[in-house]
């Protein structure tokens, strides 16, 4: 109907639409309608596969229909293919799916089931075009870009006793996979013992193709009641299942929108035994606790499984299995010194339903304990069965597995780990540089400041208001004069409007989505009527690279970065705010097969965007930054992620410690929430306490909505405006440390943030804490406030080793739990013995300015007496580290010898040029302060230290010379501690200090 509008009417309807999502918006009692989102028993192949799970549950006589085909088998060089073979109930007919099981060089394992029907043939679409009517197998090609390096050490053996057949593999042949034949099963054992089991229930289900058949309708009887839309024709089978409900097989309502499924019914579903395990993780984004609830009903537990599908859910709600913004299929499970993990490469909406099962100690097994066990049942709607097994055992060892496959993520500019400043919207470019200044004025430091959507004209990405912002360049040159830096908002729908040239050459050229009737799809999003372009269309990627030119989008300049919104994407007035799945996008593949990798591949073309706009300027490349809403497994690489339009209020702040240890554990850890709230006006007391949390976001930005107040950290007022600055100049100071947990995770997929699982694997009274974190390797253990007037926390800490208070370095002791006070000035945060902090001290206004401060290394000693830590650097924003260019050193105090050494982690010695010239750069650059944190008895009396530092041949004797160690007691329940003021030694050098 639209299409038919003219162009006037079309402007109107659209301000309509736009005025009416805003007023929603601005509604201040608004949260969730729930009403716009499907629950499982609203979506069909969910419901229908947990239809089929209650069927094989509840009947003892059930046994799975699928079985492989003994003969089908054959084994090379690390990969078992063969056919599973689903026998069609009730008739003689049998389906032939494919089977591959992949065994790589890193451990992991992977098994693949398509669908041979399913892999030729077309099927006719409206309009005389034709699709495949294949499966979607091309989330491999976004998501997986390493890891799969197939082990040729795998060895294989088949027992006809037990209908099996037996793999070997992984590191020392420690891992093994039994294939059960009939029914059709896998279990992966690691050191003889099962960690997970595959159709262990039998709910296992290939929805397999079918020629749709058009059914002559019934007459209704005398008598009989009409038959309401949805309800399932129940007949008993024998004991077998009931029959199939194929009321959403061809086409499904909800909303008032109707989705066509011209390839029918096609879901996927696999359970997931993970025996032993009582603890799982991840499916992220969620709300609710690290921990993972059971979803099939009962008190404290959700009625609904866990949901993937990627939406722009307004005011999300607490602790829900409801879909958010983002989607990562990637589980781990927890017990005692054991992880394992299961990843489900699928982009189609997904659902996970989790049951847990207990056994009771038998009392004559001495030593015997109950057990739980942990099932998960996952079901998406289309694509291929494809799960990839991680058999750990450690935390790491699956994480970095995981992210092997999926790719590490970036290693961001420094300025993108310091704080940025945001809010819908700053008005005009004065407006920007009003608060640059009153920052400066009011000595707080930031790095960022951000512009949503308003800076347009018209919603027109890639312009500027005329009005509102006539001088971005000079606004961006201000803010270069400190090294600041400002983020734009660049969203993937398009205004349909004439004599607007991105519009106009997205149309002409063909590279948007298509609806079902293969026309330009139109929705409706803040521009009014949008279109939307196809990122999976390389043509569409070349052509969005050439937007971002700086002679294309004027106004801008190096220091201008890129936010991605809305790209889930979000459509107005589209089923469940998002995008029909019946659209057609490049390839033919139906939105159903790619809505959760759909915002992926946005972030992926506007990463090569900005590496592009430098190409032919500039050899030193930088490294972007983006901020995306949506995600996919693989999103890490591109960028940071936040957890969306959250609400200003003290539940939201505690929700959201979990949510981004989630993110962490799940390959993403580049996560934050928006500070303060992004709906609503916070507290003084609320705002202060989220700065507090937020400066141990990995991501860090305060944000907010159009109709709250201003809330810039200047205007909070005495004494929060202080306590406020203090918290972000303790993120300042322990940049280093942030710095280099980033580059840690980079190389090896390490979260930044640490639950307690991550860090104690053994202890399990901390599998189910979630509210406080380690940072990194350095041993910070912070605990912030989250509760409106508490003014003290209880800190768990897991071993006995000694901890320290970070600011007057009090002494606590575990294992339990210790009373830490926490005024509002007080961010409880504690420091791990047995560790080195580096720390720059020095107040600046960016982290720019303090590319050649010296710095300070706090020395944490405990039980042992011993104490490391790592530092990296590079320039901290472009590429060059690829080629050496970096400082990686790592600090060793031993007891044994009361001596600190920083030794080179690099195994050879950098001689490229962009190396030499980067350490040349540093050689100025120092330690000018030591601090050691419970210092010996012995050193007291002590008056200087003995320091030996590396000359251009190695030589230290020649640099030998004392300097002064100030000694301070003890007191109370406070630690010793000692200082060494200007060591004057190299961060980037060799050296060493004994305090003998």
């Amino acid at each position: 109907m639209m299409l038919g509008l003219n162009g006037l009417s079309r402007r109107w309807v659209g301000l309509l639409a736009l005025y009416i999502a805003i007023l929603s918006l601005l509604t201040p009692a608004a949260t969730v309608k729930h009403d716009n989102f499907k629950t499982c028993d609203q979506s069909g192949f969910c419901k229908r596969n947990r239809a089929y799970a209650d069927t094989a549950i509840s009947n003892s006589k059930w046994e799975s229909p699928y079985s492989l085909d003994q003969a089908s088998l054959k084994f090379d060089n690390g990969i078992l293919t063969g056919v599973v073979n689903k026998k069609i109930i009730n008739t003689d007919e049998s389906v032939r799916l494919p089977l591959t099981v992949a065994f790589y060089e890193s451990g992991t394992a992977r098994v693949t089931i398509d669908e041979e029907k399913r892999q030729k043939g077309q099927i006719e679409l409206r309009h005389g075009s034709k699709a495949s009517k294949q499966r979607y197998n091309e989330a491999e090609k976004w998501a997986i870009v390493g890891g799969t390096t197939v082990s040729k050490g795998a060895a294989t053996s088949q027992d006809t006793e037990t209908g099996t057949t037996k793999v070997v593999y992984g590191p020392g042949s420690k891992f093994e996979a039994v294939i059960r034949h009939a029914p059709f099963g896998v279990d992966f054992k690691r050191d003889g013992e099962t960690q997970i089991k595959f159709n262990d229930r039998g709910l296992l289900n290939v929805e397999h193709w079918r020629q749709k058949v058009e059914k002559p309708k019934e007459e209704k009887r005398e008598g009989e009641e009409e038959k309401k839309e949805g309800d399932e024709a129940v007949v008993a089978e024998s004991d077998k299942s009931a029959a199939e409900d194929e009321s959403t097989w061809w086409e499904e309502s909800f909303g008032g929108n109707t989705d066509s499924k011209p390839r029918g019914p096609e879901a996927v579903a696999l359970d997931v035994s993970f025996p032993g395990y009582q603890h799982v993780y991840g499916v992220a984004e969620h709300t609710g606790p690290l921990s993972l609830k059971e979803t099939r009903g009962g008190e404290g537990k959700h009625s609904d499984p866990y949901r993937l599908h990627n939406s722009d859910v307004f005011e999300y709600e607490m602790d829900s299995p409801m879909t958010l913004y983002g989607s990562i299929p990637f589980m781990q499970a927890q017990k005692k010194d054991s992880t394992v993990g299961v990843f489900w490469l699928n982009a189609a909406e997904t659902w996970i339903d989790i049951t847990k099962t207990s056994t009771s100690a038998n009392p004559l097994s001495l030593g015997i304990g109950s057990a739980t066990t942990t099932q998960a049942h996952w079901i998406s709607e289309a694509g291929v069965l494809d799960m990839f097994v991680f058999l750990g055992p450690k935390p790491q060892d699956v994480i970095g597995a995981y992210t092997d496959l999926t790719g590490y993520t970036q290693l961001p500019q420094q300025f993108a780990i310091a704080y940025h400043q945001c809010r819908w919207n700053y008005v005009t470019d004065e407006d920007v540089r009003d608060v640059d200044r009153k920052f400066d004025k009011h000595n707080i430091p930031y790095d960022v400041i951000w512009l949503d959507i308003e800076y347009t004209d018209g919603k027109k990405y890639f312009t500027w208001d005329p009005m509102t912002f006539p001088d971005p360049l000079g606004m961006n040159e201000q803010l270069d004069e400190h090294e600041r830096k400002l983020v734009a908002i660049i969203d993937p729908h398009i205004k349909n409007e004439g004599n607007y040239p991105v519009n106009e050459e997205l149309k002409s050229k063909d590279l948007a989505v298509h609806n079902k009737d293969s026309n330009i799809y139109e929705g409706w999003c803040w521009p009014g009527s949008s279109t939307w372009i196809d990122c999976f269309n390389p043509k569409a990627r070349d052509w969005w690279k050439g937007l971002f030119r700086y002679d294309k989008f004027k106004g801008t300049m190096k220091n201008v970065w890129i936010w991605n919104d809305m790209n889930e994407p979000s459509v107005f007035n589209g089923p469940e705010t998002t995008m029909p799945k019946d659209n057609i996008h490049h390839g033919g593949w139906e939105h159903r097969d790619i809505h959760n990798v759909n915002g992926l591949t946005l972030v992926n073309a506007t990463y090569d965007a900005l590496l592009a706009r430098d190409k032919d300027e500039d050899k030193h490349h930088v490294r972007p930054f983006i901020l995306t809403r949506s995600f996919y497994s693989g999103s890490q690489r591109m960028g940071a992620m936040w957890t969306g339009d959250n609400q200003a209020d003290w539940p939201r702040l505690a929700e959201s410690i979990p949510m981004v240890l989630s993110m962490g554990i799940s390959g993403f850890p580049f996560a934050g929430a928006d500070v303060g709230g992004f709906f609503g006006n916070p507290s003084k007391e609320l705002l202060t306490r989220w700065y507090q949390t937020g400066a141990f976001y990995p991501f860090f930005r305060g944000h907010a909505h159009i109709d709250t107040r201003r809330r810039e950290p200047y205007l909070a007022g005495d004494p929060y405006k202080a306590i406020i600055a203090q918290a972000l100049r303790l993120r300042y100071s322990l940049l280093p440390a942030w710095y280099t947990a980033f580059h840690e995770a980079s190389v090896s997929g390490a979260p930044i943030l640490r639950p307690n699982y991550y860090m104690h694997p053994g202890d399990e009274k901390g599998f189910g804490i979630d509210d406080q974190f380690y940072l990194g390797s350095y041993g910070l253990l912070a605990k912030p406030v989250t509760q409106e007037g508490q003014q003290g926390q209880d800190i768990y800490l897991a071993d006995k080793e000694k901890y320290y208070d970070y600011f007057d370095y009090w002494t606590y002791e575990g294992p339990g739990t210790v009373s830490v006070a926490a005024p509002l000035e007080t961010i409880p945060l504690l420091m791990q013995g047995g560790h080195i902090i580096p720390r720059r001290d020095r107040p600046r206004r960016s982290s720019g300015l303090m590319r050649y401060d010296p710095f300070t290394l706090v020395i944490v000693l405990g039980n042992s007496g011993d104490a490391e830590g790592m530092l990296y650097l590079d320039d901290g924003e472009s590429f060059d580290f690829q080629d050496g260019a970096f400082i990686h050193r790592r600090f060793l105090y031993t007891s044994a010898t009361s001596s600190l050494v920083s030794e080179d982690v690099a195994s050879t010695k950098a001689s490229g040029k962009k190396a030499q010239d980067y350490l040349k750069q540093m050689e100025s650059v120092r330690v000018e302060k030591i601090i050691v944190i419970g210092a010996p008895a012995a050193w007291k009396g002590m008056s200087d230290v003995e320091v030996s530092e590396e000359l251009g041949g190695g030589e230290s004797a020649a640099a030998t010379r004392r300097v002064p160690l100030d000694w301070h007691e003890k007191d109370e329940g406070r630690a010793a501690w000692a200082v060494v003021r200007d060591p004057g030694v190299r961060v980037g050098g060799g050296w060493k200090i004994a305090f003998a």
